[in-house]
């Protein structure tokens, strides 16, 4: 949860939108709209960048179990979405996990409480 937060800030303050986003154990997934002066891998350097610093520095056990080594991989992927229409992307971020927030999911993230469906009585 506290992933998706900084990712938020960081978007924000780039004036970037975040249409979709998955946070998950190895990887997180964002689709975004970024304004034509932000780059691509500016936007990246400082997601990964702030977000690490500020996780390292609020969580003790992470900065044991990543000290000397990087949170993050050094790599990432982008592309845009001008070979597929918006609606395919989501979608396809959208069945990565089921969280509460619909925008921009955190995998394992507890499901709000739904009733359960009801049964056809015979």
């Amino acid at each position: 949860m506290r992933v998706r937060e900084l990712i938020r800030q960081i978007c924000r303050d780039q004036d970037v939108e975040i249409l979709k986003g998955h946070v998950s154990r190895e990887h997180v997934h964002l689709f975004v709209s970024i304004p034509p002066q932000v780059t691509i891998s500016r936007l990246v350097q400082r997601v990964k960048g702030k977000s690490s610093h500020s996780l390292l520095a609020e969580f003790s056990h992470l900065r044991k179990a990543f000290w000397g080594r990087h949170l993050w991989a050094r790599g990432y992927f982008c592309c845009s979405s001008g070979n597929v229409t918006d609606d395919v992307i989501k979608e396809y971020i959208e069945t990565q996990g089921h969280e509460e927030d619909a925008d921009f999911r955190v995998e394992g993230e507890e499901e709000t409480a739904k009733p359960a469906p009801s049964k056809p009585s015979s």
